[in-house]
Formats: C-alpha cells, structure tokens, sequence
C-alpha cells in the first residue's frame, strides 16, 4: 500500500482489527528514530500482544533485517504498536506491521488480508506471508540511499528523506537529488554542506505567534530566515505558500530552500503524532505551555500524554542544543526533567524560583523584574525592555503574550541572536498588523473595541477573554470548534465562554475543520452548554459561516461594547480582516447600520 494512511474505516469490505496504521519518517513519540505505528481497535490482550511481538521477530528473523526495537503503548481505548525501522523500509514496515497484529488478534489463514490487496481475503498461511513481507521488504530497500543517509549520519549532516527526493545539509549548505537520481558517494560536495540555525517551536498556545517573533528575530541579526507555521510558509518575510504546514512538509520544504540561512519551524501535536519529527540536530526547541486540546486522538487522553507528545521536540535537538520550557506550566516542569538536555526557563516574574535556582547553577532564563524583561544567558544578564512599551503586551495587560516574547527571547538567544537585536525586535514587533495576523489583532471603534484572535481551546479562549472583557460593557463573542475534539472538550470551551458573562454569543461552523461532523452539530452541542450555565435564549444566535457570523455581531454591536471574534479559517479571517479595516476607514460606530457590509460615514 502507498496511502499515507489507512484508517479502517475507508475499507468497510474488511473489518480490521486497527483503527491506524501509518509510517513515522522522523524522531516520534516511540524513538529517537524513523519507523512505524499501529492503533489497536479496542483493549488488546496481554497474549495478543505477546504473539505480536513474536510474529515482529519471526518476520525480522527470516527476512534478515532487524525488528527489534519496539514499543507496545497501551491507553485508554487501546494500544499504539510501534516498531523501529530504516528509511528505506517503511512501507514495508507498516504491512509486517498490519500483519503480525491480525494475525495476532486470529485473522490470519483463511480469513487473513494480504497486504498487496486490500479487500481480497485468498487463503494465506504463514509460509505465504512471511515470503510476501520479505519480498516486499526486498522490493523496497535501496542500497544506494541507504548509503547516503549513513554517510550523512557520519559526516555529522542532517539528511531529509521523502518519496520524491533525498536532501543532505540544510538551506544554503544543502543538496537535494530525486530518489531515481542518487549520486554516487563520491559525487556529493561533502565539504559544502552543512546545517543552518533552526528552531522547532511548539505548545498548546501562542505557537505561531512565539514563531513570527522568533524568525524577526532571527531576520534582524541578518539572516535570509525562513518559518513554517499554521498560516504558511514564509522566506524574508514574505508568504510563499499559504495554509496550514506545522507539519513535515513545511519543514522539509524550507529546509531544502538553498537561499535559507535559517529556519524557525512550527511544529504541532497532529504532525508530531501522525508523521515524527522533521528537523534534525536544532539549536534550540520551545515549548509554550501544554493545555487540554485535542482528546481522543491516536492513544492521547490526558495532560501528560499530550506533555509527551509535546515533548518529542527534544529529540530534535543537538546534543548541547537547548530546551526552552515555560517555568509555570507544571507539567513542562514534571516531564521536562527526566530529559537529558540543558534547559532554559521562562516565566513572567524572574523572582520565580525555579528561575532563581536556574540562574545560580548558571543555567539560561528569561522573565520580568521591576517591569522589564530580563535574559539571563550564559552568565550575563541583559535589561531587554520594559514590557508595557512592547506592542504585543497591549501595555502590559496580555501577559500571555509577555510569557510568549519571554520564551521565543530566550530560543533567539540559544539560535545565537544577539540580545540588542532581540530587544530591538521587542520593542516594535506587533506595532503593524502584518507582524502578527489573526493573533490579537484589535481595532478601536470610537469607545467600542473589536479582538480578532485564533484561540481555539479552552485555555487560549479564556486568556483572550480576560485581556478583551471590561467590566460595565457589553460583551459579543463568535464561538465555535473543530469538529474533531471530544463532546467534553467543547463543552468544556462554551463553559470558558459563560465564565465571562456574554451578552450576546454567535454559533458557528469551522469550515475545513468539521472532521466528521455534521453541520450545526458543534454548535448545538455549544449552544447546549451554553443555556444550562444561565445564557439566555435570547442571547444566543446559531449562524455556521465564520465570516456572516462576524458581520452579525458587528450589526449587533452599540455604543461601549467589545467584541471577541476568534476566527479560524484563514480564508474568513482575511475576510473579516478587510472588513474591519474598511469600516475603521470609514470611521464606523458601533450602532451605525452597516451598508454592504461596510459602514459608510455618515
């Protein structure tokens, strides 16, 4: 099979006994290294999984390659079936895997599938299966890019592998060769290559936005930088590439760009579970924070599986690389230090004491005292700003996004900006709309203000609330979420909503982000939660297109009143944005009618 991956559930001809079954092409949450995953469908028994496990070595054994690192993760709805394997095998890898657990759960014989032929059940003993997984395996393995990627490994090199091509070194220091025009070892300019300063950014919150800060950062102590992120690709500054690629491909792409002198790249929880990690050897990796997100997917039910996930980014890091980590975020804090690389701490207050103990041991910190932020690195201290001056603190009163410019601080300072150029970055960044797009954005309407932010989980929602809510004003919020969290995990957003006491709440649709449910369904399953915590009918409005549901509040809006409008499509959200724009151009107020959706001055 050649799919990227296969749940069950496109082959309803066949019952598997799996939900998933995928290749991993980088670092991942099981090993250090490529290989592949297998999502059980349901609780497996303890014998189960020891036939698995024997049917692994039995495959190992008589096709003469070595299975024998794996990893058996059992969870809540079932268990992940990891196996570690080379680059070049892991098609075939996922088939021995598909294999063994079906013929571990009693599918096999008679009723067994082969991997050739999805849907067609011929006869198939184990004689007949281990001959096929070997010639698969055979079929699949290329000795010549296997050679390549050794001597990379042995040149100290990153190498990048997909199914179109292999790229050794990064940017400016990189080659890049299709899989059916390998050079010979000798061909490869191996004294030109080299890696470039990179950054792996992740964590619940504030991830684009620690990203956008970092690679300004980056672009100001001279560097041609490119960053990867949920909104696009980007090189200098400009967008490349539009949408989401917080995953492999976005990395991989920029990696190979050969005018990239470094590289911030976004890396999310989806892309770090379904595909591993991309970058290799990074000078610094940071994580934001970890928050409840994302439930129920690929074996992740709590905090500190999800801390895990986030997690895996250490093992793209050098081995002196360093690991910045949010000082408030327990978790970070508990998993963080079973770890084996430094670690550089950011808070809000630098008396914090784990910051304080950090810095007597010499170790890299970042945070505010007496109102400026201070980095401490490598021994030094350094006054970087007052942070009410810094335009994405809103004058101090986002402090989210003071913890943010902390974190992404400290990462500039280990990918080796220097601090003046980080305090110089600090000191504007945010004063531009174009700096931080869809990221508390905020528009002043005579005495009535409008947010446009991405917050998309309880904690991200209810954070923004508490910058945007004023006592003694109305407040209007658009509410809506992706259709591929839990029942709970909604639930759970519209209560973070009814918290703040709305007085008027729109329901929407996240178009491109349904997954599986039905039109309205995430709206009634808000609105529902949101009358059983006191939200009067009359306060609630069902209307599924982002940007209608936008311009509705705008119709409702008066004098005073403050607007919440979390937006996720990034197509509505440059929508809504001109909108905005034109209506500020045209001095709109709040209970003005609007005229062809923009208000016209009267």
């Amino acid at each position: 099979m050649t799919a990227e991956s296969k749940p069950a559930a496109a082959l309803p001809e066949y019952e598997f006994p799996f939900e998933d079954s995928r290749r991993l092409t980088g670092a991942n949450l099981y090993f250090d290294s490529p290989g592949v995953v297998l999502e059980t469908r349901g609780r497996a028994a303890a014998g189960a999984l020891m036939r698995w496990r024997e049917n692994i070595a039995a495959v190992g054994v008589f096709a003469g390659s070595r299975f024998d690192r794996v990893v058996v993760r059992e969870h809540a709805t079932g268990a992940s079936l990891a196996i570690a394997a080379l680059p070049d095998q892991l098609y075939a890898a996922t088939e021995i895997n598909e294999w063994a657990w079906s013929s571990a759960v009693g599918l096999r014989d008679q009723e067994a599938l082969p991997p050739f032929a999805p849907g067609y059940a011929p006869p198939w003993s184990r004689g007949i299966a281990l001959h096929t997984l070997r010639a698969l395996l055979f079929a699949e393995m290329s000795p010549d890019l296997f050679l390549l990627w050794d001597l990379a490994q042995s040149h100290g090199l990153p190498a990048y592998i997909d199914d179109e091509a292999v790229s050794i070194g990064e940017g400016i220091g990189s080659r890049t060769w299709p899989l059916e025009q390998l050079p010979d070892a000798g061909e490869v300019p191996w004294p030109q290559l080299h890696a470039i300063p990179k950054a792996i950014v992740t964590g619940s919150n504030g991830k684009t936005t620690s990203v956008r800060v970092l690679s300004a950062m980056a672009r100001a102590q001279g560097w041609h930088t490119a960053h990867s992120s949920t909104d696009g690709l980007y090189v200098g500054g400009e967008c490349i590439d539009g949408g989401d690629y917080s995953g492999p491909v976005g990395a991989r792409t920029l990696l190979r760009r050969p005018d990239v002198e470094a590289a911030i790249l976004e890396t999310a929880r989806g892309g770090l579970l379904r595909r591993g990690l991309t970058p290799q050897a990074a000078r610094v990796a940071l994580v934001t924070n970890i928050s409840p997100d994302h439930f129920g997917e690929y074996g992740i039910h709590n905090l500190d599986d999800l801390a895990q996930v986030k997690l895996t980014v250490a093992r793209g890091l050098a081995e002196d690389g360093l690991l910045v980590l949010n000082a408030e975020d327990e978790l970070l804090v508990r998993h963080g230090a079973d770890l084996p690389h430094p670690i550089g701490w950011f808070a809000l207050d630098a008396s914090h004491p784990r910051l304080q103990a950090h810095r007597e041991q010499g170790g890299a910190t970042c945070a505010a005292r007496d109102g400026r932020l201070r980095l401490h690195y490598q021994g030094r201290d350094h006054d970087l700003g007052e942070v009410a001056a810094m335009p994405l603190t809103l004058g101090g009163r986002a402090r989210y996004n003071q913890a943010n410019l902390s974190g992404a601080a400290l990462a500039a300072a280990a990918l080796g900006v220097a601090p003046e150029r980080i305090a110089q970055v600090l000191a504007g960044f945010g004063n531009a709309a174009a700096d931080n797009p869809g990221r508390l954005q905020r528009w002043v309407y005579g005495d009535s203000e409008v947010y446009l932010d991405y917050a998309h989980n309880p904690d991200g929602l209810g954070k923004l609330l508490e910058v945007a809510a004023r006592p003694g004003r109305r407040l209007g919020l658009l509410l809506g979420q992706a259709g591929n969290r839990e029942d709970r995990d909604i639930r759970e957003l519209a209560a973070v909503a009814a918290g703040f006491g709305p007085d008027r709440v729109v329901l929407k649709d996240l178009e491109g982000y349904m997954r599986g449910r039905a039109a309205g369904e995430v709206a009634a399953i808000l609105g529902d939660e949101l009358r059983r915590r006191g939200l009067a009918e009359s306060a609630l409005e069902v209307c599924l297109d982002e940007v209608e549901a936008a311009t509705r509040l705008l119709r409702w809006a008066g004098p005073g009143d403050v607007l919440v409008l979390p937006v996720h499509n990034s197509q509505a959200r440059d929508a809504v944005v001109v909108l905005l724009d034109r209506l500020q151009l045209g001095q709109w107020r709040p209970g003005r009618p609007l005229t062809g959706d923009v208000e016209m001055k009267e």
